[in-house]
């Protein structure tokens, strides 16, 4: 598996948290049909991310907590990564799989995020989002229970185009 920034997980939780101390508190700057773009100051610099929330989750009979679906910006600068954060903790050794369009993306839990498997892959998952038309994600809680959402992608294109000009 590819490094991943499991420490930026934090932050971007913090758009549903009750203000974290010593985190910088997010800002929603414009909604594009189901996305959204949130700024954060991480000190001398600015940074943009896109989130949505599912528009379904099944099964029904089970508390999802708050489920996101964001792309943030790598900490090297150079590019987006996919990342989903789930309202419960994910099972270690499951794989998260979305689906977009018929193609399909896996995802490796750590706690209640995941991350593509490879960091070769974000690219042609946000290319896949750009051009889709919806997406589902399926998990398994720590618990074993099987999950799935179901996101929309409208606007998503709009929302990265406005993060990418993000200063």
């Amino acid at each position: 598996m590819s490094f991943k920034p499991f420490a930026l997980a934090p932050l971007f939780a913090a758009v549903i948290a009750l203000p974290a101390f010593a985190q910088p508190s997010p800002t929603m700057l414009r909604q594009f049909g189901d996305w959204n773009v949130y700024s954060y100051q991480a000190g001398a610099s600015k940074s943009c991310y896109v989130l949505t929330i599912p528009k379904q989750a099944t099964p029904a009979s089970v508390n999802h907590g708050d489920n996101f679906f964001l792309v943030a910006p790598k900490p090297s600068g150079s590019g987006y990564y996919p990342q989903a954060i789930m309202g419960y903790d994910l099972q270690n050794s499951s794989q998260i799989t979305v689906t977009i369009d018929g193609k399909s993306f896996a995802m490796t839990p750590r706690g209640n995020s995941g991350w593509t498997q490879q960091e070769s892959n974000d690219s042609a998952m946000i290319d896949a989002m750009r051009t889709g038309s919806n997406m589902t994600l399926q998990a398994v809680s720590g618990r074993g229970t099987r999950t799935s959402y179901t996101f929309s992608l409208s606007g998503v294109t709009a929302a990265l185009n406005q993060a990418g000009q993000c200063n």
